[in-house]
């Protein structure tokens, strides 16, 4: 698909612009969600199987997902390339405006509180993560749980009313 000019700004919007690629790609990074099935019901916003299928092939067809080849009876599952794992940054940066300017409940807004406490370094931790396991790239050692339990731990927290 050739982008409508060759503004790099155009190219990037032609691909992600649309109301549900972010979104899919979000819930493929942070909820580790790979299968049809799980990308359908898990998100929270209910996105329709027509729409969740054209975005699916949107996005392998633009090289940002690889759509694994499901034998018989089998579910295909997706797995981000590196051109995916690329969009962090940009999904990172769009959480922290709407931390800042837009309104939401304090376990959808808890994970992204804790990326951007923890910086740059976190961004680049869960980058080699999703390395590892979409990439199958060694996985790099973290002093700790790494970066999708702390984010998973975050939420948690976040949705215990007896949490402090």
């Amino acid at each position: 698909m050739e982008p409508r000019s060759g503004c790099p700004i155009n190219a990037a919007v032609e691909v992600l612009g649309d109301r549900w690629s972010l979104r899919v790609l979000r819930d493929v990074i942070f909820g580790d969600r790979r299968y049809f099935r799980a990308l359908l019901t898990g998100s929270v916003e209910g996105i329709a199987s027509n729409i969740l299928a054209d975005r699916l092939v949107r996005l392998v067809d633009a090289g940002i997902l690889t759509r694994g080849t499901a034998a018989r009876g089998q579910r295909a599952r997706y797995s981000l390339t590196e051109a995916g794992i690329q969009t962090l940054p940009i999904i990172y940066a769009l959480g922290n405006w709407g931390l800042d300017w837009r309104s939401g409940s304090a376990e959808l807004r808890a994970r992204q509180q804790l990326m951007r406490d923890e910086g740059p370094a976190f961004i680049e931790e869960l980058m080699d993560d999703l390395r590892a396991r979409h990439l199958g790239a060694p996985p790099k050692p973290h002093d700790g749980s790494g970066p999708l339990e702390r984010l998973d731990a975050a939420y948690a927290a976040a949705s215990d009313p007896t949490s402090p």
